[in-house]
């Protein structure tokens, strides 16, 4: 926030947005909002686009991260190590989790005339992703050690495809650099593979495969940006 206002106050005074036939590309990095916590990082987040004019651009859209959701803090990975006795002593087990997740959309914006600084813009796209989350415990019941439990795993994963359109503005605080602001509304169909429990090599639990769609607007799905363009 004290980079983003330094830049405010030193460069908007003479900051003034480029042409599409001196600057074709822009490279920014997001801040996505959400209505459960507040603004986070889910880094890397990154969006590309390119001009065709000074109305049209095109873009498209990269992020990876922990479970897939907006908690920032969730990790990719996690270990945890369980002992036999209460005071940390004898054998000992392990509880392994790992998350994977990426989102990828493409999409067009058209800008409006906005102002010497402002561009504001209207957007349309199409949104992408894939998931997976593997536990695998040894000499563990997933909560403690165990002697009788070696072995065990639960496995799932999911897929994604969505449609979005929304509006944001770019603000150019320094020589081509900007921040911005985009809304969305986003509507998204979410497939669950089946989620498996295997435990000592024999099925254990079982969640059949299912499919959810939902909508969200506004903040659920709305960015903060900072970007470069060249």
């Amino acid at each position: 926030m004290i980079f983003v206002g330094a830049l405010t106050l030193t460069g908007s005074l003479f900051a003034q947005k480029p042409s599409s036939d001196d600057a074709k590309y822009s490279l920014e990095g997001l801040a996505n909002l959400n209505t459960t916590d507040g603004m986070s990082w889910t880094a890397p987040n990154l969006r590309l686009r390119y001009f065709v004019n000074d109305n049209i651009a095109a873009r498209v859209q990269f992020g990876f991260g922990g479970d897939g959701t907006s908690v920032a803090s969730t990790p990719s990975s996690e270990s945890y190590t369980y002992y036999e006795n209460p005071d940390g002593t004898g054998a000992t087990g392990t509880v392994d989790i790992s998350r994977s997740q990426w989102n990828l959309s493409l999409g067009a914006e058209y800008h409006l005339s906005g102002t010497d600084k402002m561009s504001p813009y209207f957007s349309a796209g199409l949104n992408l992703g894939s998931g997976s989350y593997e536990e695998t415990w040894a000499n563990s019941d997933g909560t403690a050690y165990s002697a009788v439990i070696t072995d065990a795993s639960i496995t799932g994963a999911y897929s994604s495809m969505g449609f979005g359109i929304g509006a944001g503005f770019d603000y150019y605080v320094a020589d081509n650099l900007y921040l911005g602001l985009e809304m969305n509304l986003n509507t998204v169909t979410v497939n669950n593979d089946p989620t498996n429990v295997t435990v000592m090599g024999n099925p254990a639990g079982f969640v059949p495969e299912n499919t959810m769609k939902y909508t969200n607007l506004g903040a659920a799905h709305g960015s903060v940006r900072i970007g470069w363009r060249f």
